[in-house]
């Protein structure tokens, strides 16, 4: 098999993360930078990084890297790069995405099309003709421009991998899938411990806490673009990937997950999500708001997105959720809160100090996660 350089973007300041699910997968860290890490692999890699990476929003191959400070430069070194080992005759490309920051070429559709004009006149040299049809599979390429250091990715993936493929339907401001998976793993939470989300909406927290705890991997139930690419990716190795991943479910566990919210409507929804997520079976949801928040038992876990006031007709609402919360939480001895919110004033009226907080950008908004630590419990 051949080597590549495979590039997995994240959400900002979750790049550990990230970093410890390559680690697991069993590949080499060739770098971490802000939002994205770079891994080497073969296409066996490319398969189940696709399959298995909870917290990727995609795989790139990058195809190449170098400085650009002019569109002759980008256009000349673009053309160097071997995209004949990837691209078919037939293939139809495009450069779906190019973003530049801090450097002199910024204006993306300039770039995009500077990209597609040299991979053109690459391809005419390399197979002989003049006219491409384009009407065979896809191989759509990404270009990154960071400092006038220009880097070009092949997506394997399609569809960013937050689709996971169990929520057609999402409640009002759901968190993705990939940050919400994120954010658990950053926590100590695991699955033999209780875990609360009191705000559940659709229900995205507890149904990937129950997809880590029945070790379910994301991607499972989607398609991936590179499945087509049978010119330099064996469909065998796909194959491969899934049936490693379905021996390595377990279902057969005992949870303790609960989502609670106060719209029912979004609870039908979140049932619906954790059915077609295959663990409905690991989660209780129930219709109850923040008030009535409670848990019989000791050191567990609460793991939310509350209502940030993305409305200004919600805003009103803000101090009295917080303060609800806040005043619950205090009621459940020797539990750990977590909360992910763009709320400025979230912690004043919480009513308590968070032992931590991280920087976190959810798209284009900042927010804070917010870390209410409870003592640990005793060693059994």
């Amino acid at each position: 098999m051949n080597k590549y350089e495979l590039i997995a973007p994240c959400h900002f300041g979750l790049e550990s993360v990230l970093k410890r699910e390559v680690y697991d997968l069993g590949y080499d860290i060739a770098a971490v930078e802000d939002g994205k890490v770079t891994f080497e692999g073969d296409e066996e890699a490319i398969c189940r990084a696709n399959i298995n990476l909870r917290t990727a929003e995609r795989i790139l191959i990058k195809v190449g890297q170098f400085n650009a400070y002019t569109f002759t430069e980008l256009f000349d070194k673009t053309k160097d790069l071997p995209w004949e080992k990837y691209i078919p005759v037939n293939g139809k490309f495009w450069v779906t995405k190019a973003n530049s920051v801090n450097s002199k070429l910024f204006s993306p559709s300039d770039i995009q099309s500077i990209v597609k004009k040299a991979i053109v006149e690459r391809l005419k040299s390399v197979y002989g003709v003049s006219w491409f049809k384009e009407d065979g599979d896809s191989y759509p390429i990404r270009v990154n421009i960071m400092k006038d250091r220009v880097t070009i990715g092949l997506d394997t993936s399609g569809d960013s991998l937050h689709k996971r493929g169990y929520r057609p339907v999402s409640g009002k401001a759901p968190i993705s899938e990939t940050l919400a998976a994120s954010l658990i793993m950053l926590t100590p939470w695991k699955g033999d411990r209780i875990l609360i989300d009191p705000f559940c909406g659709s229900g995205t927290f507890p149904i990937e806490a129950a997809m880590i705890a029945a070790n379910i991997a994301p991607g499972m139930n989607r398609n991936f673009t590179a499945q087509k690419w049978t010119n330099f990716i064996n469909k065998e190795l796909w194959y491969d990937a899934v049936e490693e991943a379905e021996d390595l479910i377990n279902t057969d566990i005992e949870t303790d997950i609960q989502g609670y919210d106060i719209d029912g409507n979004v609870i039908r929804i979140a049932k619906e999500n954790a059915a077609n997520a295959g663990v409905d079976k690991l989660i209780h949801f129930q219709e109850r708001g923040v008030k009535d928040l409670s848990h019989h038992k000791k050191y567990g876990f609460i793991i939310t997105n509350p209502p940030y006031g993305e409305r200004l007709e919600d805003k009103d609402t803000l101090p009295s959720i917080y303060t609800d919360f806040g005043r619950q939480f205090a009621k459940l001895d020797s539990w750990s809160a977590y909360m992910i919110t763009s709320y400025e004033d979230a912690v004043k009226y919480f009513g308590r100090k968070a032992d931590k907080n991280r920087k976190i950008y959810n798209g284009m908004l900042k927010t804070y996660f917010y870390t209410f630590q409870g003592p640990k419990p005793p060693k059994k």
